[in-house]
């Protein structure tokens, strides 16, 4: 169970303490855990939704919208944002590109990311409330992860140190792709042919923007790609 709750402590703030220092190995294990995260993220939304079911439902969506912010401490959203002002001010250059990502402050661009993406995530929500379809709570959260999973799978990360490279270089490789022909299966199931086409494409066209300009991934780049994938499979929900 150490995985998951290495899993659980990093991508949530639910109150998780761990019983002792993870090692390497367990760190990259804890990724196989990711889409069972999104899992318990998934549950804790459907809950509110019953609990709010008497609501407007501009003030649900919200409030989903809220929580699941909330759930991750925004973790994925200031990866997006640092991400954000690091492609438009990197100019092409990847060492500058890199080096902007470590700065803290947000500019501009950052901001009109993050409100757009907010803004979008927030329409779908609605949209799919009206409809009934709630159990796009608990997939996309899911698929989110899960595309985590797939960018460590097959993407270099680029940053020597610190959590990432233990999760790449760790990571139990043959368990993870046959997670992730479940999680697309899964896709196919709940989602549909379209939706799942969708998303691949979506990740294909983000990774090989990172190889592009990086070369591979970074922490803040991966949470980038969380979000914007999270948003085009809400989007892709509502349309497809």
């Amino acid at each position: 169970m150490t995985p998951f709750w290495i899993a659980l402590q990093f991508l949530t703030r639910l109150p998780v303490r761990l019983a002792a220092r993870p090692t390497p190995q367990q760190l990259g294990q804890s990724l196989l855990c990711y889409p069972l995260v999104g899992v318990v993220i998934g549950l804790l939304l459907l809950l509110l939704q019953a609990v709010t079911a008497s609501a407007p439902l501009p003030l649900q969506a919200a409030l989903l919208l809220a929580l699941w912010v909330g759930l991750t401490g925004a973790l994925h959203l200031d990866g997006l944002a640092d991400s954000a002002d690091a492609w438009v001010g990197g100019f092409g250059d990847r060492e500058r590109t890199l080096a902007i990502m470590q700065d803290p402050r947000s500019g501009p661009v950052a901001v009109v990311v993050l409100v757009l993406l907010l803004l979008l995530k927030f329409a779908a929500l609605l949209a799919l409330l009206e409809r009934g379809e709630y159990l796009a709570l608990l997939l996309v959260p899911v698929i989110g992860r899960g595309a985590l999973l797939g960018l460590f799978l097959c993407t270099p990360y680029v940053r020597s140190g610190g959590l990432g490279e233990a999760l790449a270089q760790h990571l139990p490789r043959p368990g993870a792709k046959a997670l992730l022909i479940l999680l697309v299966l899964v896709g196919l199931l709940f989602g549909g042919f379209g939706v799942v086409l969708v998303v691949l494409v979506a990740f294909w066209l983000l990774r090989r923007l990172l190889l592009q300009r990086l070369g591979g991934t970074t922490g803040d780049t991966a949470g980038a790609l969380l979000e914007v994938l999270e948003c085009t499979a809400l989007v892709a929900l509502v349309l497809v």
